[in-house]
């Protein structure tokens, strides 16, 4: 009763931040036009967020292992209403700027906190669905974020950003009030701590060289190319399809819902299934394999409806994958959970920051190819996974 009442509780969290992040992507040009600066500083503004994530989130990963997981979550969470409330009373761009900052530092807290959380309270067989119902929530904000934008922000800009403030302090309240606590642990003598602390940083370490020279360090390494590929497509896809099919506002919209939806679909129903059925591996490579050709389908893609059909298919491909490399790469960790998955957000947030970089370069020569590139990036991952994490494909598999 208490796992499921704590996935709840990291679920709704997840949801937060993702709404979160979808009521700021609509909001950020109004509010560069609202403040006379261009689209130099709003590139800076998005590459800001994931930078800081990127730097942060291993860190809030180490510190969820030496204080525990829920108040590195609630610290995460109480600070992201923190920025948020600094969005809607910002009233120039240096201010907005902080703001941004402010939200990726914190908010980095919230996805590894909440990943070694769930590794170490469910069961190895139960952990692919767990993660999938923790990806349909990313969906679900991803509907959810622009809508309730959009909806809010006919009365005022500012005040999306105060309804997200006040979601994320509900999830405060939420996590503070019912998420279990962790058994405490002895607390050691000061000679204790000062050596503690030596072995710590010595273990840190190992466990750093470990990941990246076994089986983790690929697993790290297919998630930055599932981020690297998946960015790059969420910042061309909307302006690939305006350029290539002349469409309105509402269709391209519609491309953001079939997105969110098909995420809720497969990753909250049919992920954990799948991953019982076939096992964590034949999963990820099966969304690899059918990511490459989704790629492919959408630059090929000859009409608006074909263009939808490939979109639906691509996002069914890539929905298998990230529960099940989270669920994978959580068998590593040990003790150390929370460094594990701190550097798991890394890998996802420096994908962030070079992905859109890289399909921005590319659209300009072509506007098909950063979809090209995507599904060779997805091909190399597959590749990957062949040669580097071999045949273990069991559903419950063995820890490091």
């Amino acid at each position: 009763m208490n796992a499921r009442r704590s996935l709840l509780i990291l679920s709704f969290v997840m949801l937060v931040v993702m709404i979160g992040y979808g009521i700021a992507m609509p909001m950020m040009p109004f509010y560069i036009e609202m403040f006379g600066v261009g689209g130099r500083e709003l590139g800076w503004m998005s590459s800001s967020y994931a930078l800081m994530q990127l730097l942060c989130a291993p860190l809030w990963g180490l510190l969820s292992d030496r204080w525990g997981r829920k108040p590195v979550l609630s610290i995460g969470v109480l600070g992201y209403a923190a920025a948020f409330l600094l969005y809607g009373l910002a009233q120039s761009f240096s201010v907005l700027f902080i703001a941004r900052v402010l939200s990726g530092m914190l908010s980095s807290a919230t996805t590894p906190s909440a990943l070694a959380y769930i590794s170490e309270h469910c069961a190895p067989e139960e952990k692919s669905k767990a993660m999938g119902q923790m990806g349909a929530m990313v969906g679900a904000g991803t509907i959810l974020g622009p809508a309730l934008g959009g909806l809010l922000s006919t009365r005022s800009v500012a005040l999306p950003f105060f309804a997200g403030s006040a979601l994320a302090l509900l999830a405060f309240l939420l996590v503070g009030a019912f998420l279990p606590e962790e058994r405490k642990k002895r607390t050691p003598g000061r000679g204790e701590q000062e050596r503690a602390l030596d072995a710590g940083k010595e273990k840190t370490w190992t466990l750093y060289l470990r990941v990246l020279r076994g089986p983790a360090g690929i697993l790290l390494l297919l998630i930055f190319i599932m981020s690297f590929g998946m960015t790059n497509f969420q910042n061309m896809i909307g302006l690939y399809a305006l350029d290539r099919f002349a469409l309105n506002t509402q269709q391209v919209s519609s491309i953001w819902m079939v997105m969110g939806v098909m995420l809720i679909a497969v990753q909250g129903g049919l992920t954990g299934w799948l991953s019982k059925k076939i096992g964590e591996l034949s999963l990820i490579r099966l969304g690899l394999l059918g990511g490459a050709l989704g790629f492919g389908l959408v630059a090929l893609a000859g009409s608006y409806s074909a263009l939808m059909a490939a979109l639906a298919f691509f996002i069914c491909a890539l929905a298998l994958i990230g529960p099940a490399l989270n669920a994978r790469i959580s068998r590593y960790g040990g003790e150390h959970q929370g460094a594990l998955m701190g550097l798991n957000s890394a890998a996802t947030s420096l994908g962030k920051v070079l992905g859109p970089l890289w399909g921005g370069q590319l659209y300009e020569l072509d506007i098909h190819y950063p979809f090209f590139s995507g599904a060779f990036t997805l091909l190399v991952g597959l590749a990957l996974s062949l040669a580097g994490l071999g045949g273990d494909n069991s559903a419950a598999g063995k820890r490091g």
